[in-house]
């Protein structure tokens, strides 16, 4: 026997409440706010990283804007490359837009993706993308908080001590809150990265 559905409030109230800004309304005794969607809430909390200027940042450093997080590294091969000219494309296509939002490049490779080589790879891809590195703990909780799956492996014929790095290929738009807007995953043409940007940071949510 199939158990009964919970009333969707409920189901909205408790995804609320699992953002870290929920609950911190909730410490304030602050009713929690209706989720946007059935993804809200669960991408998202408090990171500490190192920017590719070598500056200490945390998900405060860039309250206030939007943030757009990609997760990749510096030597994939074929995806993250197709993604990122992509957010670059959608950021060139809004303009002035893009000032409200922090493009971030997070590595799931902090063994090999230190500052220098994300400061070459990001400068390459778009001068306002930030690549975002620390220790392997670091990285590792970055992940966790964004469900974002990383796995080392290697093929046949790889030179010693190579790999690549299997990953979730999603974009994530952060609101300036640090609560989780929308998901843009793998593939998503500029046009479609540049309309959800344009219509997100017009209006301010």
């Amino acid at each position: 026997m199939r158990a009964p559905r919970a009333p969707l409030a409920a189901v909205l109230a408790a995804l609320a409440l699992a953002s870290p800004a929920g609950a911190e309304r909730a410490r304030a005794g602050e009713p929690p706010r209706a989720a946007a969607g059935p993804l809200a809430g669960l991408f998202g909390g408090p990171f500490a990283l190192t920017d590719h200027h070598g500056r200490p940042v945390t998900e405060r450093s860039f309250a206030g804007k939007h943030m757009l997080v990609y997760f990749g590294y510096t030597n994939c091969p074929d995806i993250c490359p197709a993604d990122l000219t992509a957010i670059a494309a959608a950021l060139d296509d809004i303009g002035a837009l893009a000032d409200r939002l922090h493009a971030l490049f997070v590595t799931v490779d902090p063994a090999r993706d230190d500052a220098a080589a994300l400061r070459a790879f990001a400068g390459a891809i778009h001068p306002a993308l930030l690549g975002l590195t620390g220790t392997e703990a670091q990285v590792a909780a970055a992940a966790r908080a964004w469900r974002v799956h990383r796995r080392r492996f290697r093929v046949e014929g790889m030179a010693e001590g190579a790999y690549f790095v299997d990953h979730s290929p999603n974009a994530y738009l952060m609101g300036p809150d640090g609560g989780f807007v929308t998901l843009l995953p793998h593939g998503t043409p500029p046009e479609r990265i540049a309309a959800v940007l344009r219509r997100r940071l017009s209006d301010g949510r």
